[in-house]
């Protein structure tokens, strides 16, 4: 007798090597398996402009990439002491305009390349509410607590998110023609509304993008993040005491179900490895002997050369570059 109801991803895509780059955007949940991405040694780009959550946000922030549109000094407005952009997180406003000015600008220059040269793409909605400046009409990426009588709220409806996600799609497949991409919805809950419009916003994300895929199939992929953390994890001890994100088990679960469904074998293996080897490295030996310390930083060395030596495309990783002169 089955006690639980397991979520099937179908056959192993292959979509993703260990020397493939990648990049994430959307909703906080892109964070957690870029996390992930890292500590297995895989050249991943994590959300460019900062955490986004609804889909006309991340279309507008694609957009920018592939443009290399910079901020320009109007875009920015002084809030809590800060300049802030309504495109980007507050992860890079500063109380000097030009170092804000500068922060944002690199982080597109960084998107746009990585985004070009990119094998895969994930993209992760996060919510369907929108908030709307009602001075310009524009939607926001973040309210960055201007009052709320400021903006417009509401749900963007399920044929508006689908005109958007299909605009972004076609823009991204002729900007890298080779590129794969894989949308999903955080199964991150936004509660602050309620249960129920959580529920509904939820759903209509995930008929919004299985629409859009009808036409773009080929070179797109749904990964079920949300069915597998509501549906087979189904279970508060995998959230954390939030009761909002994922824990670091959820974590990890719905990454080996991403690793089953797109990773190929050799790149499995080699992802087993790096972990521990990146695990290793952020481990400092718990010894005020000198010799012990020593030691343990040779031995490092020398797992993390003949790691380069099978995996030659890594001597170029930040972490590993230098243990490869």
């Amino acid at each position: 007798m089955e006690f639980r109801t397991t979520v099937k991803t179908g056959e192993n895509r292959s979509w993703l090597h260990h020397s493939d780059s990648v990049v994430l955007l959307g909703s906080c949940f892109s964070d957690n398996m870029g996390g992930k991405l890292h500590g297995a040694l895989i050249n991943a780009t994590v959300n460019p402009m900062g955490t986004l959550y609804n889909p006309m946000s991340i279309a507008r922030g694609v957009q920018r990439l592939i443009d290399n549109e910079p901020v320009a000094g109007k875009d920015l407005f002084m809030q809590s002491g800060v300049w802030n952009s309504y495109d980007f997180h507050s992860r890079y406003s500063l109380p000097d305009k030009q170092a804000t000015l500068d922060r944002m600008n690199q982080r597109i220059l960084q998107g746009h390349d990585a985004l070009r040269q990119a094998q895969l793409l994930t993209i992760t909605l996060g919510t369907a509410i929108i908030y709307r400046l009602k001075t310009t009409g524009e939607v926001v990426a973040n309210c960055h607590k201007v009052p709320q009588h400021e903006f417009e709220r509401k749900m963007a409806t399920v044929g508006e998110m689908v005109s958007v996600l299909d605009e972004m799609l076609t823009a991204l497949h002729a900007f890298n023609p080779g590129l794969r991409i894989i949308l999903t919805v955080s199964p991150i809950r936004h509660i602050a509304d309620g249960l129920d419009i959580n529920s509904l916003s939820k759903a209509s994300l995930r008929v919004a993008i299985h629409e859009a895929l009808a036409k773009h199939h080929e070179y797109c992929d749904y990964f079920p993040a949300y069915e597998i953390m509501l549906d087979d994890l189904r279970d508060y001890r995998f959230y954390n005491s939030d009761m909002v994100h994922p824990s670091d088990v959820a974590v990890e679960y719905i990454w080996q179900a991403f690793q089953a469904t797109y990773l190929d074998d050799r790149s499995a293996l080699a992802v087993a490895r790096c972990e521990r080897i990146h695990k290793r490295l952020q481990h400092r030996p718990m010894s005020a002997n000198p010799d012990t310390v020593q030691r343990f930083n040779n031995d490092t060395a020398s797992v993390v050369r003949n790691l380069i030596k099978e995996y030659p495309y890594l001597a170029e990783h930040p972490d590993l570059a230098a243990f490869s002169s």
